[in-house]
């Protein structure tokens, strides 16, 4: 039983307005590629699957969609709310990697330390909050 519950990270779902330009943020800002497009006619729902080394996201486009709700935009009032809050992304170097993202545009929601360590949340083009935080911290 133990070897049928190995847990392995695959994909994240985000919803998105605008598929085209949530493909495009995610390739310019942070280095994805596309890896595959698709319908998905039970969910009436667009999808693209976005990859960097072995991780994905995976995009959904849903005609009539609600948008995403204010709170959830803000770091810490998205906490006030049950639920996923957050993809997180370790990378080497936090501070620079908002800088650079900064630099290109990105909407900053928060930037911060933690325990010493440097840490932020940018929205993508969506509104959707992405955290850094250094590799291995917790």
């Amino acid at each position: 039983m133990a070897e049928a519950m190995e847990l392995v990270p695959h994909h994240v779902g985000l919803s998105v307005p605008d598929l085209q330009s949530s493909i495009k943020w995610y390739q310019d800002m942070l280095g994805f590629i596309l890896e595959k497009q698709m319908e998905m006619p039970p969910l009436h729902a667009k999808i693209a699957f976005m990859k960097y080394g072995d991780f994905r996201i995976e995009l959904f486009e849903v005609a009539g969609a609600k948008p995403l709700p204010e709170d959830r935009r803000f770091p810490q009032k998205d906490l006030t709310t049950h639920g996923w809050k957050h993809l997180s992304i370790g990378v080497k170097e936090p501070k620079k990697v908002l800088e650079m993202l900064k630099n290109k545009g990105a909407d900053i929601a928060l930037e911060g330390e933690v325990n010493g360590e440097a840490m932020g949340f940018v929205r993508d083009n969506a509104g959707n909050l992405v955290e850094f935080n250094k590799i291995g911290f917790i």
